[in-house]
């Protein structure tokens, strides 16, 4: 992973230097600076600086493909887990027999929100939503809401999500 952060860094500092050449060497000449004595050797030089700034594009257009691929694959990732989590929910919800009520009241108190903001939303009184979250418990087999969480995110990391993908990086 070192050389993987070495190599871009590399880059930068080759057309920092490069860049800076180049300014230099155009303040030189609007300064009217005299013309070096061996002008072939000069411009050999000039070429290569700019070989290597138009090589570091390539390789900056590379790493920005390979970023982008990347993200695409992270987006993915996050997009599997995202559906594995709703579906592992559905599933056990299922399994444990909640009513209609017991699972919205469930997944609200999964994403966090209070009581009173679940009976807020709901629009039932904060008793009726205390009664079907601690029926949730007793059938999930858990003694509150951390635990509740707990069990999914369990079950999720469980497995893994995607099959294994060997990278060379």
């Amino acid at each position: 992973q070192q050389s993987a952060l070495f190599w871009p860094w590399f880059l930068l500092v080759v057309q920092a230097l490069c860049a800076t050449f180049f300014v230099l060497d155009a303040a030189a000449d609007w300064m009217g600076r005299e013309e070096p004595v061996n002008l072939r050797h000069y411009h050999i030089f000039e070429l290569l600086l700019s070989l290597a700034l138009l090589g570091g594009l390539i390789a900056t257009i590379l790493q920005i493909r390979a970023l982008t691929r990347r993200q695409h694959q992270m987006r993915r990732q996050l997009d599997v887990a995202s559906g594995a989590f709703a579906q592992l929910i559905d599933q056990q919800f299922s399994d444990w027999h909640l009513s209609t009520a017991e699972r919205d009241v469930a997944l609200l108190a999964i994403k966090g929100l209070a009581v009173a903001e679940i009976a807020s939303l709901r629009q039932t009184k904060e008793g009726t939503v205390k009664a079907q979250c601690a029926a949730v418990y007793r059938k999930a087999g858990v003694t509150g809401r951390l635990q509740l969480l707990s069990y999914f995110i369990e079950e999720l990391l469980a497995e893994p999500l995607l099959p294994e993908q060997h990278t060379s990086a």
